[in-house]
């Protein structure tokens, strides 16, 4: 492996090492000593690649958001049925909210406004939801009376209450909740053609899986999920550099209130 693949390989534990502990204690909780020691790296080697937390923050910040920025542009994009597929991305972005926990620590960070930042890492989902709205309408998806401005409002209502109330119970990310929020609001917005065309539990297969956010092209080659680092790479007793210290066994994403119960609860739907 070269020195870039090596540096590269740091960069990354060093974020997704970052998300955790802003994840579970927020910027000010999170330490920086605790951020390298779950990176598997010294402090030194952190502050080779970031000056401050500030900017370790602002690496997190800047991954949610080219992994929210992805999932938004995966729901404009397709053909067929707007209202189908604006379902089909609240469930991608339900997916990736469980599995990646560098979007979500991005969204607490966001929402605290870490070290007076100005930023809105939800600006590309608002854009999402209101041009697949827009899109509904001109085809003619939209009950009489329903408006996209109106409409649009509710879907990001809920869709922002159920990330937020994801942050204490992964479970409201499950496939089952969106689902039931779906049921409910179709028979309000959807034309009666369409009553029964739209899936409220979404068309994609449920083993779809989204993608990690990274920065995009600088992952080396031979190198596995952003902050993984092969056994045959680590000194022996060495924790993975994606596992901060303390965390479940490597693979298991450091969450906030993690338990059997509650991954089989969240994984039994949307894996």
């Amino acid at each position: 492996m070269t020195k870039q693949d090596r540096a590269v390989r740091t960069r990354l534990a060093l974020i997704r090492s970052a998300a955790a502990q802003f994840e579970a204690h927020g910027y000010v909780g999170a330490g920086l000593a605790r951020i390298s020691a779950g990176a598997g790296v010294s402090s030194g080697a952190l502050h080779f690649h970031f000056a401050d937390k500030a900017a370790v923050a602002e690496a997190v910040e800047d991954a949610a958001a080219r992994a929210l920025c992805a999932a938004a542009v995966r729901g404009r994009g397709g053909d067929g049925c707007a209202l189908q597929r604006l379902v089909d991305v609240t469930h991608h972005l339900a997916r990736l909210l469980c599995a990646d926990v560098v979007v979500r620590a991005g969204l607490r960070l966001n929402v605290e406004g870490a070290v007076g930042r100005v930023r809105d890492l939800r600006r590309e989902w608002r854009e999402c939801v209101q041009g697949l709205l827009a899109e509904a309408e001109r085809s003619g998806e939209l009950s009489a009376g329903v408006t996209p401005q109106r409409t649009s409002a509710v879907v990001l209502a809920a869709t922002t209450g159920i990330e937020v109330l994801a942050r204490e119970d992964h479970a409201w990310l499950a496939r089952p909740s969106l689902t039931d929020l779906w049921r409910l609001l179709l028979p309000c917005l959807a034309a009666p053609r369409l009553a029964e065309a739209v899936d409220p539990a979404g068309s994609e297969p449920v083993e779809s899986e989204p993608v990690e956010s990274e920065p995009a092209g600088t992952r080396p080659a031979g190198i596995g999920p952003a902050g993984s680092q092969p056994a045959a790479d680590r000194p022996a007793g060495q924790p993975a550099a994606d596992q901060p210290v303390g965390s479940g066994p490597p693979g298991r994403g450091p969450v906030a209130g993690d338990g059997p119960a509650e991954a089989g609860r969240a994984g039994l739907a949307l894996r």
